[in-house]
């Protein structure tokens, strides 16, 4: 059973991370009102991901005979002032993520809840891959800034991300 303070906590990551989906649905409307499909892809894949680790701590809660209260999804930022700053925003929404991440990890020790902390050990090493990826990413936008050839053919690149789902990992 699940204390009160550790279920309010994955509660809120739950909530968290359908708004991640939801601000990264909101990043690729960006991309493709600025008719770049392959970055819409890319962060299309990523909303789809962000409801797998939704639904993969939503499980847990039921598993561990709690419950899931969904709230209020937040508006999410929807302009953006070119595809560098929708990499930016992205990486550091990650960061937050982690530091969300590291919070609820925090709890989980304070209780010695095991199970809960093997559950966050996949969370905390998916966080490292995201980062990862949304640094390399922004460093590769901001090389190609101002060269029209090399952004499209990142967008064709992106254009064949395929979303797999990692809720089972």
């Amino acid at each position: 059973m699940l204390s009160e303070k550790l279920s309010k906590a994955l509660n809120d990551q739950v909530n968290f991370e359908f708004y991640s989906s939801y601000t990264y649905l909101a990043m690729a409307g960006y991309c493709e009102s600025i008719d770049l499909s392959g970055f819409a892809n890319f962060f299309r894949v990523q909303a789809k991901e962000e409801l797998d680790h939704a639904m993969k701590i939503y499980d847990y809660v039921y598993q561990k005979n709690g419950s899931v209260i969904l709230e209020k999804i937040e508006k999410p930022k929807a302009d953006y002032d070119g595809i560098i700053d929708v990499f930016e925003k992205g990486y550091e929404h990650e960061q937050l993520v982690t530091k969300k991440i590291y919070e609820l990890t925090d709890i989980a020790y304070e209780e010695r809840e095991h199970s809960t902390i093997s559950l966050l050990q996949w969370f905390i090493d998916e966080q490292v891959e995201e980062e990862n990826s949304f640094n390399s990413l922004v460093k590769r936008v901001r090389r190609i800034e101002d060269n029209p050839a090399g952004l499209y053919l990142m967008d064709d690149e992106l254009a064949a991300r395929v979303y797999t789902s990692d809720a089972s990992k």
